[in-house]
């Protein structure tokens, strides 16, 4: 019997039955009824099949709703271009339609990388199991040189960050070369006595960007940050399916609000940064949080969250790191929100402090130690000077 990848649109049509019979022949074979016989039989394995039709709304003589087709498995090769082009390629300039989950049998999925480390492996790293991981972000980096970076490194360091990473602009480091600032961060990571990751900007033709992830973890990375939806999906999963790459990867969402931000059009955020993110390889999944000025919708943010943190049997549950806006006052919510196994990041709630980057990830570190005691952040304000400054400026409880 064969395998399907079962795929789901929100479309509008005059009549949406009809719609999928289209999609489900136009996108496979190409026409149907009008084929003789003898080639209905030879291409009769590659036919796509009308799945589930559900009307949600009929206004003005349109019908509005969710149809999902079912591809046969054959028709693809194992990775998310192949994927994506079968399955919602020339679809995509359709009009009014989007692309809103694809679900993958087995069979399939067990060729995709997933994550290498994910969540249990990143905590064994790290040597923290029972919290919510801390990650800052270099504010800023451009133009800076090295001892500039250094000393923004070790004041997060020094606060009690597990993570560290580049912003993913920095893509002009003669200032600070990579190999420079791996030898300098790691120092300083040594000198800390306790394991921190930092997430190094991946950068360069995409040709060479396999090569350059392994010249990185030669001079020291413990962490690599792509900028997936730019450089394509396609080589986070090459670098994910590469043995010789035996470091997280952390997958940034820049350009994702080009895919998911309309209603009636393009890649469900929960499809794209949840799903498409684990499946091709990341560790650790980027992606606005519903609470910034570049906020995700609350539902969405949830949905990327499970959809990143899935234990399928095939690939592991990777991290998920809502960002954008987070402040110290916020933990309670986030920890309310995501629970344990996800990632907060801050860059301006922790470099914003009044006293500096150090005492902005000692008031997060305070404040995550408080949620997960079950006390109000004001409680954990009262033995944490930089949490209740930090609280001050931002407010919380």
């Amino acid at each position: 019997m064969s395998e399907f990848i079962t795929v789901s649109y929100l479309t509008t049509a005059k009549d949406l039955y009809k719609k999928a019979e289209s999609i489900a022949v136009g996108m496979t074979v190409g026409s149907w009824t009008d084929l003789p016989l003898a080639r209905q039989e030879m291409l009769a394995p590659y036919l796509g099949k009308v799945g589930n039709v559900t009307i949600t709304e009929e206004k003005d003589g349109l019908q509005q709703g969710i149809i999902s087709i079912q591809y046969p498995v054959g028709n693809i090769t194992p990775d998310i271009p192949s994927l994506l082009t079968t399955v919602f390629g020339k679809l995509s300039m359709d009009g009014k339609i989007k692309l809103v989950d694809i679900d993958v049998p087995p069979s399939l999925l067990a060729q995709f990388p997933g994550p290498k480390f994910g969540i249990a492996g990143i905590r064994e790293r790290l040597g923290v199991h029972d919290r919510p991981l801390l990650m800052s972000i270099f504010k800023s980096c451009l133009g800076l040189p090295l001892d500039e970076l250094e000393a923004q490194f070790a004041a997060q360091v020094e606060g009690g960050v597990d993570l560290v990473k580049d912003d993913e602009i920095f893509f002009v480091d003669d200032k600070a070369p990579l190999a420079e600032r791996l030898g300098a961060y790691n120092r300083i990571i040594e000198a800390s006595g306790r394991p921190v990751l930092y997430a190094a900007n991946l950068t360069g033709p995409v040709h060479q960007l396999v090569d350059k992830a392994k010249y990185a973890i030669d001079q020291g990375a413990t962490c690599l940050l792509l900028n997936v939806l730019p450089y394509g999906f396609d080589i986070l999963h090459r670098l994910a399916a590469d043995p010789d790459i035996n470091v997280p990867l952390m997958a940034h969402p820049a350009m994702a609000g080009a895919f998911y931000a309309a209603d009636e059009y393009g890649i469900s955020s929960p499809l794209l940064l949840g799903k498409l993110m684990r499946l091709a390889g990341a560790d650790m999944i980027l992606y606005p949080s519903p609470y910034g000025s570049v906020a995700l919708n609350h539902t969405e943010a949830l949905t990327v969250a499970e959809h990143a943190r899935v234990s399928n049997g095939a690939h592991k549950p990777a991290f998920p790191v809502p960002s954008a806006g987070i402040h110290p006052g916020l933990v309670t919510q986030l920890y309310q929100d995501f629970g344990t196994d996800v990632i907060v990041n801050a860059g301006g709630g922790v470099h914003g402090h009044p006293n500096g980057a150090a005492d902005g990830a000692r008031a997060f570190r305070a404040a995550i130690d408080a949620v997960v005691k079950g006390q109000t952040l004001t409680k954990g304000a009262q033995t944490s000077k930089p949490l209740a400054l930090a609280l001050e400026k931002w407010g919380g409880a």
